[in-house]
Protein backbone atom coordinates (compact mmCIF):
# COMPACT_ATOMS: atom_id res chain seq x y z
CA UNK A 1 0.00 0.00 0.00
CA UNK A 2 1.20 3.45 -0.36
CA UNK A 3 0.10 6.90 0.95
CA UNK A 4 -0.10 10.46 -0.10
CA UNK A 5 0.46 12.94 2.91
CA UNK A 6 0.53 16.33 3.83
CA UNK A 7 2.40 17.48 6.54
CA UNK A 8 1.72 20.59 8.62
CA UNK A 9 4.85 22.24 11.13
CA UNK A 10 3.85 22.46 14.74
CA UNK A 11 6.71 25.10 14.63
CA UNK A 12 5.73 26.85 11.84
CA UNK A 13 2.43 26.23 11.24
CA UNK A 14 2.27 27.65 7.44
CA UNK A 15 4.59 25.16 6.23
CA UNK A 16 3.47 22.11 4.75
CA UNK A 17 4.74 19.35 2.76
CA UNK A 18 3.45 17.09 0.36
CA UNK A 19 5.35 13.00 0.24
CA UNK A 20 4.40 9.87 -0.36
CA UNK A 21 5.62 6.64 1.09
CA UNK A 22 4.83 2.91 2.27
CA UNK A 23 5.01 3.34 5.60
CA UNK A 24 3.76 6.59 7.03
CA UNK A 25 4.45 6.33 10.60
CA UNK A 26 8.27 5.46 9.66
CA UNK A 27 8.29 8.25 6.87
CA UNK A 28 6.92 11.14 9.91
CA UNK A 29 9.57 9.55 12.38
CA UNK A 30 12.21 10.41 9.65
CA UNK A 31 11.12 14.07 9.00
CA UNK A 32 10.65 14.56 12.76
CA UNK A 33 14.27 13.00 13.60
CA UNK A 34 15.73 15.78 10.78
CA UNK A 35 16.47 12.98 8.16
CA UNK A 36 14.94 14.84 5.64
CA UNK A 37 16.46 18.14 4.20
CA UNK A 38 13.49 19.85 2.84
CA UNK A 39 11.90 19.49 6.36
CA UNK A 40 14.37 19.45 9.17
CA UNK A 41 14.06 23.24 9.61
CA UNK A 42 10.62 23.21 10.50
CA UNK A 43 10.45 20.10 12.69
CA UNK A 44 7.80 18.96 14.23
CA UNK A 45 5.53 17.74 12.12
CA UNK A 46 2.45 16.51 12.09
CA UNK A 47 0.15 14.66 9.58
CA UNK A 48 -2.91 16.53 8.53
CA UNK A 49 -4.31 14.13 6.24
CA UNK A 50 -3.12 10.98 3.98
CA UNK A 51 -4.50 8.83 1.48
CA UNK A 52 -4.21 5.47 1.18
CA UNK A 53 -3.54 3.69 -2.36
Amino acid sequence: MKYVYLLQSLSVPEQRYIGITANLDERLRTHNAGGSPHTSKYRPWKVVLHLCF
